[in-house]
């Protein structure tokens, strides 16, 4: 499974699962959005989680599981089960590491043969994709040339690899330096996710807002509703967020259960069904508040749909337009809409827009222009 076939299906409603299975991480980056570090264990019931992905049917699963955390492959075993769990129904499993088994490991193989811990190697091999985080904050952590070496490793093991890249943005010097860098080592044949730090975690502190909220006459629609996220204490929810997802208790219309409770058919009716949460993926928390809302409100788009949890008004101007059939087919229609210029489309809206041709693999580079000119 390539990256731009797993970003293209984000905003399809259920299609896709975020599980976060800890929020260890032996890295200390200072843009961690989870604020991970080894020390806080706060991690899913293995038991439950293996229940919950075993609920998967061959007709109700979602297509993509996404292995995150903190550190995924701290628990390699777990994320192994996982993903066989999970491809027995029909799902495919991508995970996203930081990178920490390859410090200084590669060094002793040369430049293709990093030398992989066995545990975590199997891990690696049992998902269909396998991505790697990679900045200027990881590189403190973890030098370049030993993430590239494992990336070499883990292509001739048969699995498809990408980079997920973050920076300050199109004008970033960092980021046109390490996609040339990508560019020259694998030749476009590993594409890269690239996104802007947000201020969440411990970037909170330091990163810059994100873009001005749209206007509220506008209907501005959220794909980031659209996967339920297992987050670390096996409260699901609607929303990836991280502040949303840490935040407790969580808002009532963001709430799809708890992976002790309920399994994977009943979250998925729930995500699907709810006229909240439709209306949400077709126009978006800043409409939804104001053609419905009880009073407008102040903060960021993403303050303004957490509020509307205890908004009567909203819900049932909610059921009234998106309820039954009818919701369905907006929801289903907002879908393709988002999806429409593909998973590039999809990074111009929500990543750094300028470097979204780098979603798909083979493309051509990015001319100096276009991403950031250093000279």
């Amino acid at each position: 499974m390539e990256l731009a076939e797993l970003v293209a299906r984000r905003p399809f409603p259920a299609a896709g699962l975020l599980l976060g299975l800890t929020r260890r991480c032996p890295l200390r980056c200072a843009h961690c959005s989870t604020g991970s570090d080894l020390f806080t264990r706060e991690e899913p019931d293995s038991g439950r989680l293996e229940r919950f992905v075993g609920s998967f049917t061959a007709e109700n699963r979602p297509d993509v599981v996404m292995l995150t955390g903190g550190e995924p492959l701290l628990l390699p075993e777990l994320a192994e089960r996982l993903s066989t769990l999970a491809r027995r129904a029909g799902s495919r499993t991508a995970l996203l590491s930081g990178m920490f088994f390859a410090r200084n490991r590669g060094r002793r193989g040369g430049r293709r043969g990093a030398v992989i811990p066995p545990a975590i190697l199997r891990a690696i091999r049992s998902v269909d994709h396998f991505s790697a985080s990679l900045d200027v904050h990881h590189e403190r952590e973890v030098p370049r040339a030993d993430v590239f070496r494992a990336l070499h490793r883990i292509r001739d093991e048969g699995v498809a690899v990408s980079l997920h890249l973050t920076g300050t943005g199109a004008s970033d010097p960092y980021l046109a330096d390490l996609t040339r860098a990508v560019e020259q080592e694998f030749g476009g044949r590993v594409p890269c996710l690239v996104n802007e730090v947000r201020p969440f975690g411990r970037a909170a502190a330091w990163a810059r807002p994100a873009r001005t909220g749209p206007d509220p006459a506008a209907a501005a629609p959220c794909s980031m509703a659209a996967w339920p996220v297992v987050a670390f204490d096996g409260r699901v929810l609607a929303c990836c967020n991280q502040d949303t997802v840490d935040r407790r208790p969580v808002p009532a219309h963001l709430d799809l259960g708890h992976i002790a409770d309920d399994d994977w058919g009943t979250v998925r009716r729930r995500a699907l069904e709810s006229p909240v949460l439709r209306m949400l993926r077709t126009v978006g928390p800043t409409h939804l508040a104001a053609r419905y809302g009880s009073g407008l409100r102040a903060g960021s788009y993403c303050d303004g749909c957490r509020a509307l949890g205890g908004d009567e008004a909203v819900a049932a101007g909610a059921r009234a337009v998106a309820g039954g059939a009818a919701g369905a087919l907006l929801d289903l229609t907002a879908a393709m809409r988002g999806s429409r210029e593909g998973a590039q489309g999809v990074v111009r809206r929500h990543g750094c827009a300028a470097y979204a041709p780098l979603v798909v693999a083979g493309g051509p580079p990015l001319p100096e222009s276009d991403a950031g000119d250093v000279r």
